[in-house]
This record gives structure tokens, sequence and C-alpha cells, in this order.
């Protein structure tokens, strides 16, 4: 008898589950191809299967083929960082056949770009708020070459970073004022540059981005442009390589959001598109996960479950307290 009451309870137990991953199904996620990407596809797979019973199936992920898929196949379902701007087209024909749907913001704050300097210099020069105010102080950010010389990095060779930053060198008059365009070549040079400086308590002033490891590791303060952003301006020189007159020009915030496949939308009976519209995280809370998983050589996974423990204030306000409580079990 105590074995029938055994197999009866466990019977129970698996059909329970059973019916909650019926209920669910299996949903596809993009597993996108960068660190912030994988991370915050880790966070979605462990909610969606301890919060929701859902199987869930990953995807290799990249922004273009991503979204593309999206539109013209329905699959996958989850693009969770969708870095929109880059393929404006394609989502807006994705939104308007009813093949996606943007669910609200991945990044509350957005992907954030510009001129960054350290905190520490900022600290003792309080008086440094916008990129005019840094450019008047060749001699605090010395050029590895020249100190006589201030110095500005740009950024990866052949990224459109490093396209805005030599236009906005020009239009600031860089040279003028006394500094150098330094090229670093890859990520990884510019990355060693800034992490040199910072390490030593030297000066740097160049560009970089968020969310990152970097920006999660070091105290950097990004530099106003001491303009507002002209979007028509921007698509006319700031982006364009050989144009000869480039104004000065804010950095526009990337709109980074989340997409499902309409057949979620549909589909959905456990609230997981209510989740992914309530998910959203900034850039400090990443760029810090980011910056541990970095150090510790951790993979999106581990990151996820990093990130559980670190900021419960923050994921739990995605969820409804019998949702939270599973994924508090689930860890």
């Amino acid at each position: 008898m105590k074995n029938l009451l055994s197999m009866t309870a466990v019977a129970v137990i698996v059909g329970c589950a059973s019916s909650a991953n019926a209920d669910c199904g299996t949903v596809s996620v993009a597993n996108m191809n960068w660190q912030s990407g994988e991370l915050l596809a880790n966070v979605d797979k462990f909610i969606l299967e301890n919060g929701f019973g859902c199987q869930v199936e990953f995807v290799p992920g990249d922004t273009v083929p991503t979204i593309t898929s999206m539109v013209e196949k329905g699959a996958p379902d989850i693009a969770g960082e969708s870095w929109v701007d880059l393929v404006p087209e394609i989502v807006k024909r994705g939104v308007d056949e009813h093949r996606i749907v943007n669910i609200g913001p991945a990044l509350s704050d957005g992907g954030i770009q510009g001129w960054y300097i350290p905190k520490f210099i900022v600290d003792a020069h309080p008086d440094i708020k916008t990129v005019d105010d840094a450019l008047a102080h060749p001699e605090l950010f010395p050029a590895p070459e020249n100190a006589s010389k201030g110095a500005v990095f740009n950024g990866p060779a052949g990224s459109g970073g490093s396209v805005v930053s030599a236009q906005l060198f020009k239009a600031y008059d860089g040279a003028g004022k006394g500094f150098e365009l330094v090229d670093p070549g890859t990520q990884a040079g510019l990355d060693g540059a800034m992490s040199k400086a910072y390490e030593r308590k030297e000066g740097w002033m160049g560009y970089y981005w968020s969310p990152t490891a970097l920006l999660g590791k070091f105290e950097m303060v990004r530099l106003e442009a001491g303009v507002a952003h002209d979007a028509s301006e921007w698509k006319r020189c700031n982006t364009v390589s050989d144009c000869t007159d480039p104004h000065r020009n804010e950095w526009p915030k990337d709109n980074v959001v989340t997409l499902v496949s309409q057949r979620l939308v549909d589909s959905d009976k456990v609230g997981v598109v209510e989740y992914l519209g309530k998910r959203s995280w900034n850039n400090d809370t990443v760029s810090s996960v980011m910056a541990w998983m970095t150090e510790t050589q951790a993979s999106g996974e581990d990151g996820a479950k990093y990130f559980f423990k670190e900021h419960p204030d923050v994921w739990k306000t995605w969820l409804n307290a019998d949702v939270a409580e599973k994924i508090s079990a689930g860890l």
C-alpha cells in the first residue's frame, strides 16, 4: 500500500508538471551572440522554465538574421535584446504585417554611446561636464605617444562609433584645441587603453558604449555634448565619413526592446507575454553582472543565476508573488 501511495503521488506530481508544460508548450528564444544578449536570454530561460513551466529552446541569434527570421518565418518566439534602430524598415514591416510585436524596452535607459572620462577626473575637476569642458584641458588626457598633446581615443576600426567619433572630433575642433584622435585598432586595443589608464589613475578620454563589462568594472562618466540631438544632421554628416562640415551633436540613445512573435502573443495562456512586458533593466545593472561574468569567465547561465541572487529587487518587480517564489525555489 505504501508503494502504491508513493507511485500515485509521483504520478500526480508528474501530471501537474506535464499540464503546466502543456499550457505553455515550447518557446524558442534567440540566444544572442554578444554578452548582454546571452545574459538576458538565460534570464528569460530560467524564468520561463521555473516560473511558467515552459520548455525553452535556444536558437543562435544576431540582430539582423534573428529579426528577419521572425518577420519572414515567425520564429524564434522571443528576441530579448533587439537593437531595432539597426533594422528599422524590417521591424516596421513585421509590426505592420502583424508578424512581430514590440513588447517594450529591454534596456530601460536604452543603448548608450558617447565619449567617456574616468570618474576620478570628474571628482578632481567638477567643472568638466561637457565635451568642450574636457577639450579645454589637454594636459589632463595626455596622448600615449606625445604627452604635449591631449588624446581622444576613437572607436574600434571599421565600427560605426569610429566614424561618428572622427566626425565629432572635427566638429569640436579637437586638433585646434591640442588633441590627437588616436586609433586603437581593435576593441581589445580600446579596452586595453582604457584599463591601463584607469588602473594607473591617469586621464583618459574616448569613445565607448553601454551596457558593457568594462563600464561595469570602471567608474566612467559620459560627457554631455552641450547640444541637443539633431537627427537630420546626424544622418547628413555625423555618420558619413567623407562629409567635410560636421556639426556638434549629441549621441542618440538606441532603442533596445524585446520582440515577440505574433504566434506567442496569440497562444500564450500562462502570462509569458505579460512578464516580458514588465521585464526591463538598466545599463548599470547589466554592466555590473557582465563585469562579474568577464572577471570569472562565467557563462550566460552562470551570469543569470548571479543576477537572480544579487538583484532580487529588480527581478521580483517583473513577477507576481507566486511566480517569484518559484524562481527562488529554482535557485
